[in-house]
């Protein structure tokens, strides 16, 4: 059992948190350790293990508070009294995710792998803000699209929400990565978050 006062254990895995982002800046995946991590805390490493297992478990509280983020951007939207077209609101869900490189990021990721590597609570309360953020979309499109049938709101949910997972890696390419496609003659147009985002949810919406 982990010992201290509530402050300090949501404190330190915060930092543990914010090492690991640190890291993810400019290291991948795979490139990153435990060993790496308690390097760049205030505690010794052997620590981290109170409260995290594994590192796919710190990368997963690391994907849970990106969930958090784009749902307090999310709830912005809702709370907008103004009605929206659907052009409109098309743009404010582009908008929310273009502040959301690394939980784009991380989506790209082998997530697979890091669900399986964690604690079933840990696991759970990632799923909350994961599902949070479905009913957030949910709710945006019952608001500001209340002529859409049950059925219409479900497909764009099932469709957008697997979209998400593909556009890190359409929308940030390494000058290596680049030069590939140069070198394979592969016709390709780089564009930005907002950009494929807004394509994607304004066909979803049927607003071109």
């Amino acid at each position: 059992m982990i010992k201290g006062t509530p402050e300090l254990i949501a404190g330190r895995r915060e930092e543990i948190i914010n090492a690991c982002e640190q890291l993810y800046q400019s290291m991948s995946f795979r490139d990153i350790t435990i060993k790496e991590i308690g390097n760049i805390t205030s505690f010794s490493r052997p620590t981290i293990y109170n409260y995290f297992e594994t590192k796919e478990e710190i990368f997963l509280a690391l994907f849970e508070r990106e969930y958090d983020r784009w749902n307090a951007d999310l709830q912005l939207i809702l709370q907008n009294d103004e009605p929206l077209i659907r052009k409109q609101v098309a743009e404010k869900i582009a908008l929310s995710l273009q502040n959301r490189e690394q939980l784009l990021k991380l989506l790209s990721m082998n997530n697979y792998d890091m669900e399986a590597n964690s604690r079933e609570e840990l696991l759970t309360s990632f799923k909350k803000s994961y599902g949070e953020s479905m009913k957030n979309v949910r709710r945006i499109l019952e608001k500001f699209c209340p002529e859409m049938r049950a059925d219409e709101v479900n497909h764009f949910i099932y469709v957008f929400f697997p979209f998400m997972f593909g556009i890190y890696p359409y929308t940030s390419v390494t000058d290596k990565q680049r030069e590939a496609m140069k070198n394979a003659d592969v016709d390709f147009t780089y564009q930005s978050i907002y950009d494929i985002t807004y394509s994607c949810l304004t066909r979803l919406l049927n607003a071109e």
